[in-house]
């Protein structure tokens, strides 16, 4: 029997904007994703997050949901614009009684909080300014986040800074994917900094006002890049793909500088003014843990044409299946990552924050949801995960994406992730297959401290 430690840590995550709904209830401010909902063509179908799961209003029968799943953590973001609706930076009572009842609610069924501060909602009014472009917004940053520390953090002890933040600078500031939909190099690779900065700052913030048995990290979106053949030019290709996705965004964390190959390939992008003296330092403050989001690879060869012609490199495919996002499923990738991330960030703790996949769900006859390939998905990274663990990654828990079918961004509700099904019209929850397989898994890796994999 293949065993994960006693104190693994079992959960699920979301997102606010993903799933709360309530965008214009109790005093909640416009974010960045309500305004990209509206600018046509942006969002399929015209979809928005007005309702998405109505989760504002149905956090409580979601939350026995949660239990009913035996998880132990619960990984949920916070709306900055339900804090901060405007610019008189005066927070908003209502929306931090809401992560109150929640976080209460959560905590008398036995779940542990996790939060994540940024998952992507920026408040309108800061984008007004500029966004993650301009430096002044780490500051704005650092208010929102010690106003949740000082309300949440006697009951929160788990934190995140930032979710994934080449999303965040490269598809909302580089090509214009997300919101705000801008498309400039200069502004993806400026976001990025500021981003990182932020978290920085935050971190020492934390240190003086947060909890002190609390901890602290930072989630980042990460992937093996293979080379698509055994070429010199191909493996080069593949160095600058795990450059732009990976390196660019740990290395300052975790080693207190860019790297220098990518420096050289963006040196034909930006003069890097942006980098001012003393940011690599307070980027790189002791961070308690990494959190991982980890669904796919990419296979790389050379390419001077295309979106990606800044780093002379593309990705293309493997031939392996792949997920309803055409992302190709690559279990094998996270065990390479895992034992990677181990040994070139000197052993950080690190948590599986999002692992999961998307498929095209259908409701049977008896009203379940047979999505076996889901299933197959999640225990096939959780077999990597072991397999990694074996070889002496510090993995200290795994939450799988998602708690629930949900908004999912500019494919609006397209697409489903989701291990509990959400009827949008009904809002009626229905577990599905995969859903009840990881209950048990659970339940039988706490009880009998092992799970056959």
């Amino acid at each position: 029997m293949r065993t994960f430690p006693k104190d693994f840590v079992w959960g699920a995550a979301t997102a606010a904007f993903q799933i709360e709904g309530a965008a214009k209830e109790d005093g909640r401010g416009e974010s960045i994703w309500d305004r990209f909902c509206r600018t046509p063509g942006k969002v399929a179908n015209g979809d928005t997050g007005d309702v998405a799961c109505n989760h504002y209003h149905l956090y409580q029968e979601d939350v026995q949901l949660l239990k009913d799943l035996n998880v132990d953590s619960y990984r949920f973001s916070i709306s900055w614009p339900r804090i901060f609706p405007t610019e008189t930076m005066t927070p908003n009572q209502q929306g931090l009684n809401f992560y109150k009842k929640l976080v209460n609610t959560l905590l008398e069924q036995g779940i542990t909080p996790m939060a994540t501060l940024y998952h992507w909602d920026l408040p309108q009014w800061l984008q007004d300014k500029g966004g993650w472009t301009n430096r002044e917004i780490v500051q704005y940053f650092k208010q929102f986040a010690e106003t949740m520390f000082r309300e949440l953090g006697d009951t929160v002890k788990y934190w995140i800074t930032h979710n994934e933040p080449w999303v965040v600078s490269y598809l909302g500031y580089g090509n214009g994917v997300h919101a705000p939909g801008h498309q400039d190099l200069q502004s993806f690779l400026s976001a990025s900094h500021h981003i990182l900065l932020s978290h920085g700052e935050t971190v020492s913030l934390f240190r003086e006002v947060g909890p002190t048995d609390g901890k602290i990290g930072i989630t980042l979106n990460m992937a093996t890049a293979y080379p698509a053949d055994e070429t010199a030019a191909s493996m080069i290709a593949a160095q600058s793909w795990d450059g732009f996705l990976n390196r660019w965004f740990a290395d300052p964390v975790f080693k207190g500088a860019y790297p220098n190959d990518m420096l050289d390939l963006y040196s034909d992008i930006t003069n890097f003014s942006f980098i001012h003296d003393g940011d690599l330092k307070i980027i790189s403050q002791p961070t308690d843990f990494l959190g991982i989001n980890y669904y796919s690879i990419a296979y790389v060869k050379p390419s001077t044409e295309g979106e990606f012609h800044f780093l002379k490199a593309e990705t293309v495919s493997s031939g392996k299946p792949v997920t309803a996002m055409d992302w190709e499923i690559h279990p094998q990738g996270l065990t390479d990552l895992l034992i990677r991330l181990h040994n070139d960030y000197n052993g950080i703790p690190i948590y599986i924050t999002e692992n999961g996949a998307a498929f095209d769900d259908t409701v049977d006859e008896n009203g379940e949801i047979h999505d076996d390939l889901r299933l197959s998905y999640i225990e096939q990274h959780l077999e990597a995960c072991l397999v990694a663990m074996e070889s002496g990654v510090n993995l200290r828990g795994y939450y799988v994406w998602s708690f629930l079918d949900n908004f999912e961004w500019a494919f609006g509700y397209d697409k489903r992730f989701g291990v509990v099904y959400v009827d949008y019209e009904t809002q009626k929850r229905t577990p599905k297959k995969s859903a009840l397989w990881y209950r048990d898994m659970i339940n039988t890796n706490k009880t009998k401290n092992s799970v056959s994999l």
